[in-house]
């Protein structure tokens, strides 16, 4: 119970971070968004259903941080990769350090998961852009 109250009250002194400092990036605002949203969704799917309820917790958590942060035309892809990595990360991390490693798992999971889905959202926007500058090009 300890564990959880650490990791609640770290969670809200980074998300305040994060919200005052206008200077970071935006895949590292994805990142970190759903890294909380993974570990905060993990630790309340425990609580209410074991095992099982943390790994949809930590999906859930994951791809709603996520969606939270992206962009609109990248909101889909961070999801996907937030929710996977979430999810994918807490049963690496459980396997390995327990609890409070499918936590770490979950977090590492997560971020590393939605900052890959945002990335390649942009830049397929970004090649799809130069594609049609140059085809639809008329003058």
């Amino acid at each position: 119970m300890k564990l959880n109250a650490i990791l609640f009250s770290s969670a809200l002194a980074v998300t305040s971070l994060f919200t005052v400092s206008a200077h970071a990036d935006n895949t590292a605002r994805v990142a970190a968004t759903s890294a909380l949203g993974g570990v905060a969704g993990a630790a309340i799917g425990k609580h209410m259903g074991g095992n099982s309820g943390a790994m949809i917790g930590s999906a859930v958590g994951g791809a709603g941080g996520a969606a939270v942060a992206a962009n609109r035309r990248d909101r889909t892809s961070a999801a996907i990769g937030g929710g996977l990595g979430g999810v994918g990360g807490y049963a690496a991390g459980k396997s390995i350090g327990g609890t409070s490693g499918g936590y770490v798992g979950a977090a590492l999971g997560a971020g590393a998961g939605s900052a890959l889905g945002n990335k390649i959202s942009k830049d397929k926007h970004s090649s799809n852009k130069r594609y049609h500058k140059k085809r639809h090009h008329r003058r």
